[in-house]
This record gives C-alpha cells, sequence and structure tokens, in this order.
C-alpha cells in the first residue's frame, strides 16, 4: 500500500510516500481501508518530534484521523463487521490507504456523512463539544471568548456558543478569518495582529471581562486571558498553536479568583459508551444543520507535505483533508 512515512523528525521534508506492507489486524482490532485522513496539529508536533506523547519509533506513518471502509476484523470484534462506514480520531496511522485500528475508537458513519466529512468532525467536532459543555454551564448572555475562531475547531466553537446562547469574541489574524468567523456567529471579532485583546474584550463587557476563554493557541494568547477573563471566570487550555503557554505564578489566579481547565479528547472519550455518546451529539448537530463544517482544503495523499506547510503557516480556515482513495 501506499503511505507516508517519518523516518527522522523535522520539517515538511520528512513526509515521504512509501511502498509499505498492509498491515493485519489482531485480536480486537481492524482493517480500514482509508478513503480520507483529517490533518491536525498534533500531526505537526509528531513531525518535528516535540512532546513525549507525540513521539514515535522510527520510521512511522503520521495521521491520527480517518473515515473509510472495514475491510476485515480479528478475533472478539463485535463492534463493526467488513464493508462497514467508519471514522475514527486517536489512533496513528491515517496517511496510509490501510490503517489499523482498536475496534473500540471506531465510529459508525452514517450514509448522509461523505467520508471527507468523516475525516474533519471526529477529532474537532469531539473537542468542540467537550470544550463547551464539561468546563464551564455556559448561560444565556454569558461571554464566550474563542480564540483562533476561523480554525476547524474555532468555526465549530463558535458556532456551538452561539447555539447555547452565548454572546460570541472571536480573535482572528486576518481580514478573511474575521468574515468567517462573523459569518458562523461571532458577535465581536477581534484581530489580533492589528488591535488589543485585552481592551477590545473590557470594552465589549463594559468592563468586567468574558465569562469563559477557550484558548488552543498557547504561547501568544495566554497571559492576555488571564488580564481579560472576568473575576472568577473560566479559562479553558487544550491546544498550542503557537507554542506551549508560558507558566504563570499560582497567585495570579487567587488575584481574581479564577478557574483554569486542561482540555484533552482522550481524557473525554475514556470508555467506548462516552466515544459514541459524544459522537451522536455532534453528527445529530451537523445532521440538523446548526453546525456546519468547513473543510477548506483536500490534497492527494502524495501532497501532505504541502498539506502540513499550509496548516503550519496558520494559512487555512477550518479543516484540512487527505483525500486517500476514489
Amino acid at each position: 500500500m501506499k503511505a507516508i512515512q517519518i523516518e527522522k523528525t523535522g520539517d515538511v521534508g520528512v513526509l515521504q510516500l512509501k511502498e509499505i506492507a498492509i498491515p493485519s489486524p489482531s485480536a480486537g482490532e481492524v482493517l480500514v481501508r482509508l478513503k480520507a485522513s483529517g490533518i491536525n496539529f498534533a500531526d505537526i508536533y509528531t513531525r518535528r518530534g516535540l512532546y513525549a506523547r507525540y513521539q514515535h519509533t522510527m520510521p512511522f506513518t503520521p495521521g491520527m484521523e480517518g473515515s473509510g471502509i472495514v475491510e476485515s476484523v480479528g478475533d472478539g470484534v463485535t463492534e463493526v463487521k467488513p464493508s462497514d462506514r467508519v471514522a475514527y480520531a486517536g489512533s496513528t496511522g491515517s496517511y496510509a490507504e490501510y490503517a489499523v485500528v482498536k475496534a473500540s475508537q471506531l465510529i459508525p458513519l452514517p450514509d448522509g456523512i461523505s467520508f471527507e466529512e468523516g475525516a474533519a468532525f471526529p477529532l474537532q467536532g469531539l473537542t468542540a463539544q467537550y470544550l463547551i459543555y464539561e468546563f464551564y454551564p455556559i448561560k444565556p448572555g454569558d461571554v464566550v471568548t474563542v480564540h483562533a475562531a476561523a480554525g476547524g475547531v474555532g468555526l465549530l466553537l463558535v458556532q456551538w456558543a452561539k447555539y447555547v446562547g452565548a454572546k460570541v469574541i472571536g480573535t482572528v489574524s486576518t481580514d478573511e478569518k474575521a468574515a468567517l468567523a462573523r459569518e458562523a456567529g461571532a458577535d465581536l471579532i477581534i484581530n489580533y495582529t492589528v488591535n488589543d485583546f485585552i481592551s477590545q474584550t473590557m470594552n465589549f463587557t463594559s468592563g468586567r471581562g468574558a465569562d469563559y476563554i477557550i484558548d488552543g493557541v498557547g504561547l501568544s494568547t495566554f497571559a492576555k486571558d488571564i488580564e481579560a477573563v472576568r473575576v472568577r471566570g473560566h479559562i479553558c487550555l487544550f491546544g498550542s498553536s503557537s507554542g506551549q503557554a508560558e507558566p504563570i505564578a499560582p497567585g495570579m489566579l487567587m488575584l481574581k479568583s479564577i478557574t483554569i481547565h486542561g482540555g484533552l479528547l482522550g481524557n473525554f472519550t475514556q470508555s467506548r459508551e462516552e466515544l459514541l455518546h459524544r459522537a451522536t451529539v455532534v453528527l445529530n448537530a451537523i445532521r440538523e444543520g446548526w453546525l456546519k463544517l468547513r473543510i477548506d482544503k483536500i490534497f492527494p495523499l502524495a501532497q501532505a507535505s504541502e498539506a502540513h506547510r499550509m496548516l503550519e503557516s496558520r494559512k487555512t480556515t477550518g479543516k484540512v483533508i487527505l483525500k486517500i482513495d476514489d
């Protein structure tokens, strides 16, 4: 089969298209014939060799999100059967024509959802779902700030926060991204390259600050979150697209009685029941029409390096997909 392989960490040049053997599923595993693969910042961290949890034995096939058709199943698998349409996130190896995935990680993909959508919703859709419901009980009229509001998760968060009644502040870096965040429903758009995020937030909230700030950017935003959130407000850090957030002194939290949360999808899909519950909520929202996926770019498998380059430069708006098979 064709697969992207990494033999050493580094820039996009380490992503190489290779011919390797099709893997075989063991007990509890499934061989999926992939149709599409989602590209995420975690893939970039993996390629660069950053952070212990993204390190792998070389060589390996990157990609942790995909969709396709069940080709075969290992012993003891009851969750799916051959020919089933499925999607998943959290299992390495989706930049390939085939991947072995634990049966417990597979999400049934309804017929009305395309394979491209199937590779776009699991990681970002389920992430948006838990960020909205797990940390702060958003009430109608609450002010929710979404950083990188035109990104894959950001656009979903803006739509979801509006759906539950919030007033949404979205931060972006370009006028094009501002238009997309506004279209998704953001009430105030802050272009942080030309405007001060803190002062604009305070003006919008009459000096009170945001109730809940959802931050997947990290280094360039987190310290400002502390100043822009209200007394007894909540901040959730779930990503670091600009780099790891710098440490803060615990006393800074005490001054405004701030609560800080850490988000990581795997911690909120620890059982199959929880995974399927969150996936069902997301898929229902998509089918009902109030939650819309934005697929920005679709690249063939052989152009994985270009797909990484686009995402890494933060030139994308929405999801980037590798199309594996026609």
